[in-house]
């Protein structure tokens, strides 16, 4: 079947087309080159906006801890409610919603592509099984490594990089993830220690090692391996007011090494003035542009009620007194890494809620390139993914944004530059930022684009000056070719795909290390650990795609 999408304003910027009115075709599935036959179906796009489907690289929606903020929020199921329609299946949840209502609700906003940021290894069947669940949407996972007592032993016992190498692929492989995530480097580990505070050169209590140590290990491994993403990073002190500096010092640390910095907004904390709170965006933004090697991803905070849902056990712990409503969970998972979730609800009258949403904006607007930062909220630490249009109309509307700036605690606003930037987003920066810069940060070669032999991932709208309603309602969404959005509801439910990476490893040399290991000191022997092919791609919705490895010279 051929489909045309006649006439619409084009925003492709992996092919540098800045709203060009073309036409796309697609067949089984793919875009295809312009064809001489007649369509089978045509949409007359005239005066509309055509961009890739959008990608979230970073959104907690599969895993532990996500079950564990569903499980301890039942009012907040009851107060966002989905009914059945003829498509969709009833749902709920506002901050942590449901696995389908979590596909339901991207989709309607033209997104078609998701990746949980935190899979624990040894929970990644679980994580897998949600995400599998989850309609409309293609996913996939970073694995996380750095507090496991596997590689701590490696690296304090002074294990050669290609060994570290080696069990970093084979993670990856047994995983079925398509990159690697740090967690507060080696800080989950050593909570356990009593430890309540690890900088980044402040040792291990037990093993001896440093977060710096940590990074830079498995920053070399996953950029000697290939990967495309780069070690994906929740630094060191989140949420501590002088992390700033922290955070100067990890990007350095790194030695020109890819580094991506995950919501870099909860990393950019000074302690200037009489509250000991102030924004260190313009430092951190400035690094950023002077740091070809660094991407990052903001996790802007949004005001309302969520829930604050992360591996990094050690703050949750020191921040569950915040719980909002107060109740709150920390756990851990054999010993190897654990979670915190603390219900959270931000408020535009307090100074460091206010202070917060003005610098994760300040950020937005200080790093000069669209291609080296992305749009996240760390759904759902900061605001829930439903809230994107709205930030999207902050970043595109600086009268709007003012206006929202004006109404908030006035001594924050005192303390911001946030009133004197002018910038404002075009639609092709938003379209990097949610498109194609993703695709090319995650080695997506099929995905994020709408050239040739791209999946047809297609999302349209209707221009409009209000942006913030733009983007809540598509007029239609293609998923792999099927329409399953149009005006703004889900038409069809489709089943999307898993995004991993395999690269190259001595398989034989490491498990001969790790199968004793398993042996002695885990409750699942190693051959249960290993997640096959088969039980991702059994139940005949998800199908695997293995993007490739880049190769070092």
């Amino acid at each position: 079947m051929l489909i045309k999408l006649t006439g619409g304003k084009v925003y492709d910027p992996a092919h540098n087309v800045d709203g060009q009115v073309r036409d796309i075709y697609i067949r089984d599935g793919r875009i295809v080159a312009p064809q001489a036959e007649p369509p089978d179906r045509e949409y007359d796009l005239s005066g509309k906006v055509v961009m890739a489907g959008a990608i979230d690289m970073h959104t907690h929606i599969g895993g532990g801890k996500v079950t564990i903020a569903r499980n301890l929020l039942p009012e907040d199921h009851r107060g966002d409610p989905v009914a059945r329609t003829g498509q969709k299946r009833a749902g709920c949840g506002h901050a942590a919603p449901s696995t389908l209502t979590t596909g339901y609700r991207y989709a309607e906003m033209g997104y078609t592509a998701g990746f949980e940021p935190a899979v624990l290894p040894i929970n990644a069947r679980q994580a897998h099984m949600e995400m599998a669940d989850i309609p409309l949407l293609d996913v996939g996972g970073y694995v996380m490594l750095g507090s496991d007592d596997f590689f701590l032993r490696l690296l304090s016992s002074g294990a050669e990089q290609a060994v570290i190498n080696d069990y970093v692929a084979w993670t990856l492989h047994a995983a079925q993830a398509i990159g690697i995530k740090v967690v507060n480097p080696g800080g989950i580990s050593a909570f356990k220690f009593n430890q309540r505070k690890l900088d980044l050169d402040e040792a291990h209590r037990y093993y001896g090692v440093t977060p710096r140590q940590i990074l830079q290990s498995l920053a070399r491994a996953v950029y000697e391996l290939g990967v495309p993403h780069p070690l994906h990073v929740h630094g060191c002190n989140l949420g501590v007011p002088g992390n700033l500096d922290t955070t100067l010092n990890t990007i350095a640390a790194v030695d020109g090494l890819p580094l991506h910095l995950t919501h870099i907004q909860f990393h950019s904390y000074g302690t200037e003035g009489d509250r000991k709170f102030s924004s260190g965006a313009a430092r951190i933004a400035e690094a950023v542009n002077k740091h070809r090697n660094i991407t990052v991803d903001v996790g802007q905070i949004l005001f309302g009620q969520t829930v604050t849902a992360s591996g990094d056990t050690m703050r949750q712990f020191a921040n569950a007194h915040h719980a909002h409503p107060n109740k709150w969970v920390c756990m851990d998972i054999e010993c190897d890494a654990g979670c915190g979730v603390v219900p959270f609800k931000y408020k535009d009258q307090n100074f460091v809620n206010a202070l917060q949403w003005c610098i994760g904006l300040e950020i937005f607007l200080l790093v000069e390139d669209p291609w080296r930062i992305f749009l996240t909220t760390d759904h759902p630490n900061g605001a829930p993914f439903t809230s994107y249009p709205h930030l999207i109309r902050l970043l595109m509307d600086k009268s709007f944004r003012n206006d929202r700036l004006a109404s908030l605690h006035p001594e924050a606003v005192a303390q911001s530059t946030l009133g004197s930037i002018d910038r404002e987003y075009s639609l092709y920066e938003i379209a990097i930022m949610t498109r194609a810069g993703a695709a090319r940060l995650l080695g997506l070669a099929d995905r994020g684009h709408l050239g040739p032999g791209a999946a047809a991932d297609i999302t349209v709208y209707t221009e409009d000056d209000d942006k913030e309603r733009m983007f809540a309602r598509p007029d239609y969404v293609f998923k792999d070719g099927e329409l399953v959005v149009e005006r703004g509801e889900v038409v069809k439910v489709v089943w999307g795909n898993v995004h991993t990476v395999k690269p190259e490893f001595d398989r034989a040399a490491i498990e001969a290390r790790l199968r004793p290991y398993f042996d002695r000191y885990q409750t699942m022997k190693l051959d249960n650990f290993i997640i096959r092919d088969w039980e991702l791609e059994g139940d005949g919705r998800s199908k695997i795609l293995v993007h490739p490895c880049r190769g070092r010279g």
